[in-house]
């Protein structure tokens, strides 16, 4: 390194030491000798959101001077992980921040460590989002995410007695150093109260809301680094106050609750993520959080179009809004509302600039997930949006009516008002109807939409349903998650691959390289190592990190099937419990996942499995052979270690069920091998790692769809397979209740009787499938070859693909790139460029 280049890395870091001890003074109140942990977290913290903020402020001048589609993404969740690690990375500073950090007697691995995560959201959608936000920000895509910023997200996850239980997620209570609140960009939001008819100056017939009650969304904003790009996107979240959040008179006359009744009533609409909607008062919540955030992101949108805009006519031009399933699609309807009551566009126009502007995803194959809301309720509290959609679905009836006279039964299925008993508005249709383009996020799922779920819709709309697979973004989940593989492949091949995964496939060709491989296994075996520390530490279980690390890690449903991989664990037990000295391959099977808390049979699951692990573990004769261990309140952070220890990935659901996953994409990218059905995007990441290189078992969709139209019947498995019977039998006994056989009778019973999800007739080829994973385990420099292709060839299920695709096939945008006018950072003074009169 020259010494220029010396000198210039010395002022660097004397210049973040002097940022740290600057926020460590004046945003911290507070000195060196007596900063807590989290003082110094938050120190660092803002330190490096300050010069994201630098990059933010260059990329909305750039846009202000020439105008760039922007895409608005909604969604009700957004699992961001902790930003401390990941913004490092994507800003090239890690290294640089170590440095100052270490320089000023703090541990930067102890500050990321300390880093609450943000729980704004339940699985798979939420991280998608944050996923994308990573990318559009990477390709250089300017992007608003729009969601909430909900007080308390999802529920910490303890297990007490083997039991799932249900704290509340206190995020916001250490502070949150990457948010900036911007009161004055606040939007009001209406409910209740009633529509009218009107006449406007010149006598002409309009419609408006005369809302009960109004609450205001204040916006949350947090910068989105790109990797190693000057463009910074924005997340911004809303959070609900009261217009009038305290009541003198009241409180003066002795009501003290009628004092601060509408700031408490405003405030729980943001409260928590997802409530208990099992209750009346719970639905009514949902659907006010959802067309709370959906309202004050258009107002947004329309707010920032027309500061450099004289009207709307050319809205979709500028912004393309993408709906993350169906909890936003209301945006609908309130589009319209705004653009014909507030703006005057007469119908024509206001519902061609709705349906040029939106877009939306379909993530699921589930009925209970296609989202209804009752008549009654949704009219109560958005009554003129009530009317418009009456008149969208008014007028798309006669569409369908034209091309398809006298079809009775198909105008049912595809109104958006569900009249086949109590009245629902069925949210998916009105997307659908409403929307420029729909996707599904994994071939086969998008298949499935197109000739069963959607089939209506695909034929009414050619073309309209369109494909794009999931992805994950490689910066967290393999830079982040991973630093070990992160320096063994840059060494390979060079730092490009981050931004470019398909350059992986270099790595083909030492797939077969004695020393590639050695590195490769002594990456993975550290991993392992560090993890078996971890749960000696945590669990007091000794666990030996040259056996098979088994994982299956995700939401707890019945249709995931983490009973069948219990099932399986039993079986091993029971033959070694037959034959303790036979010869077995040593697993360590682990677990993780939260259950919704109103869903009964995944609690019990959750029981199930830490009940077996207690025998399981303790068994003199398994003798420290199988282990098993339930990681407790599972997120983004401990997914950062998990995936990375993992030999392999039970990606067991039943085939037709799972509408992508993308937990198959992160263990994959980090060296794990599949044992998977066809379901999802399974399909396609079988096809890219070589079906040699994936461990396939079970029913396809098809023979599952014909096993169910033949009346299944579940005991027939059951009575003819020896091992799966010994096994439910075992369950039944009450061997892992501790003698009580009612605790496990509901699973037994519904495998038994009902088996809506197929396990016995996968049970197996299940195992047989285990034992080939097994044997092919002992073969460590074959196993470790196939790990190092399902890695290197995971190119397509970059996030980074999947928003090009989103880009290409339904957006149209182009990447904007942002160049830096303003050089100076905040310890060199405050640079202000002069206000321009609108």
């Amino acid at each position: 390194m020259s010494t220029k280049s010396n000198s210039t890395q010395k002022e660097h870091i004397a210049k973040l030491k002097r940022a740290f001890a600057y926020n460590i003074f004046y945003k911290q109140g507070t000195t060196t000798r007596t900063a807590s942990l989290n003082d110094c977290f938050l120190a660092v913290s803002h330190t490096l959101r300050d010069r994201m903020q630098h990059l933010f402020v260059n990329s909305v001048e750039a846009l202000l001077d020439k105008d760039s589609k922007i895409v608005c993404y909604l969604s009700a969740e957004f699992l961001m992980g902790p930003h401390l690690h990941n913004n490092l990375v994507n800003l090239g500073l890690y290294d640089d921040f170590a440095q100052a950090a270490a320089e000023s007697g703090l541990d930067l691995q102890e500050l990321i460590d300390h880093e609450e995560e943000p729980g704004l959201g339940n699985g798979g959608l939420g991280r998608l989002a944050a996923c994308y936000l990573d990318s559009l920000a990477s390709l250089q895509i300017p992007a608003i995410g729009y969601g909430i910023r909900y007080e308390y997200g999802m529920f910490d996850q303890e297990i007490v007695g083997g039991w799932q239980k249900e704290l509340s997620d206190r995020w916001l209570h250490p502070g949150n150093p990457w948010e900036i609140k911007k009161s004055d960009l606040s939007c009001d939001v209406g409910f209740g109260g009633y529509a009218e008819i009107y006449h406007g100056e010149r006598g002409n017939r309009r419609s408006r809301w005369v809302p009960g009650r109004v609450v205001t969304g204040i916006p949350y904003d947090t910068p989105i680094p790109g990797f190693k790009v000057n463009n910074v996107n924005l997340l911004r979240l809303w959070s609900a106050e009261s217009h009038c959040s305290f009541d003198f008179a009241d409180f003066n006359t002795g009501d003290y609750y009628g004092a601060v009744e509408d700031k408490i009533n405003a405030e729980t609409i943001t409260k928590v993520l997802y409530p208990n909607d099992e209750q009346f008062k719970g639905k009514q919540l949902r659907l006010e959080q959802q067309f709370f955030f959906v309202s004050c992101s258009l107002q947004d949108m329309i707010r920032i179009h027309l500061f450099s805009h004289d009207n709307l006519d050319n809205f979709f031009d500028c912004f393309q809004g993408q709906l993350n399933d169906t909890h936003p699609s209301v945006a609908i309807p309130e589009l319209m509302r705004i653009l014909m009551d507030v703006h005057f566009y007469d119908w024509d126009s206001a519902w061609e600039i709705t349906t040029k502007t939106l877009c939306y995803t379909n993530h699921t194959l589930l009925p209970e997930a296609m989202e209804k809301w009752q008549i009654d309720l949704f009219g109560s509290l958005l009554p003129r949006h009530l009317e418009i959609i009456f008149e969208i679905n008014s007028r798309f009836m006669d569409e369908v009516r034209l091309k398809y006279p006298g079809d009775n039964q198909r105008l049912s299925r595809m109104s958006i008002i569900d009249e086949s008993g109590p009245r629902y508005i069925r949210m998916a249709n009105m997307a659908c109807i409403g929307s420029k383009a729909i996707n599904g996020v994994a071939a086969m799922h998008t298949d499935l939409l197109r000739k069963h779920t959607l089939a209506d819709f695909n034929a009414m709309y050619p073309g309209k349903i369109r494909n794009v697979t999931n992805g994950v973004t490689p910066r967290r989940w393999i830079a982040v998650s991973n630093p070990r593989l992160t320096s063994l492949i840059t060494e390979a091949i060079g730092e490009k691959w981050l931004p470019n995964l398909d350059d992986l496939k270099k790595l083909e060709k030492m797939a077969d390289d004695t020393a590639f491989q050695d590195a490769w296994l002594k990456v993975k075996e550290a991993n392992k190592q560090d993890a078996a520390g971890n749960i000696k530490k945590h669990l007091d279980l000794l666990v030996d990190p040259r056996a098979m690390f088994d994982v299956q890690v995700k939401r707890i449903h019945e249709y995931k099937r983490q009973h069948l991989n219990i099932l399986h664990i039993i079986t091993l037990y029971n033959r070694i419990k037959a034959n303790p000295d036979m010869e077995i391959t040593p697993r360590l099977f682990v677990f993780g996942g939260k259950a919704a808390p109103s869903y009964f049979m995944a609690k019990r699951m959750i029981k199930l499995i830490t009940s077996v692990a207690g025998v399981v573990n303790n068994d003199p004769d398994i003798a420290g052979r199988l282990n098993v261990f339930f990681v407790p309140n599972y997120n983004v952070k401990i997914g950062h270690s998990v995936y990375p220890m993992a030999d392999l990935s039970e990606q067991i659901s039943q085939a037709g069920m799972e509408a992508s996953g993308t937990g198959n994409m992160k263990f994959s990218m980090n060296g794990a091998l599949t044992i998977g059905t066809l379901d999802g995007a399974n399909v396609e990441i079988r096809e890219e790692v070589g079906a040699e290189n994936f461990f396939l078992f079970g029913l396809t969709i098809e023979e599952v769809m014909e096993l169910q139209s033949s009346k299944y019947n579940p005991r027939d498995y059951y009575q003819g397979d020896a091992e799966l019977k010994t096994a439910i039998d075992l369950i039944a006994s009450g061997h892992f209740s501790h003698g009580d056989q009612e605790l496990f009778r509901p699973i037994v019973d519904s495998l038994l009787y009902d088996d809506q999800y197929t396990l016995f007739a996968d049970y197996r080829a299940y195992v047989d499938c285990q034992d080939l994973v097994s044997k092919a385990f002992q073969d460590t420099k074959n196993w470790t070859r196939m790990s190092i292709l399902n890695a290197v060839r995971m190119g397509k299920f970059s996030s980074d693909r999947s928003i090009i695709d989103y880009s290409r096939k339904i957006w149209d945008v182009k990447p904007f790139p942002v160049e830096l006018k303003w050089q100076r950072l905040p310890e060199d003074g405050v640079l202000f460029a002069p206000r321009k009169a609108k």
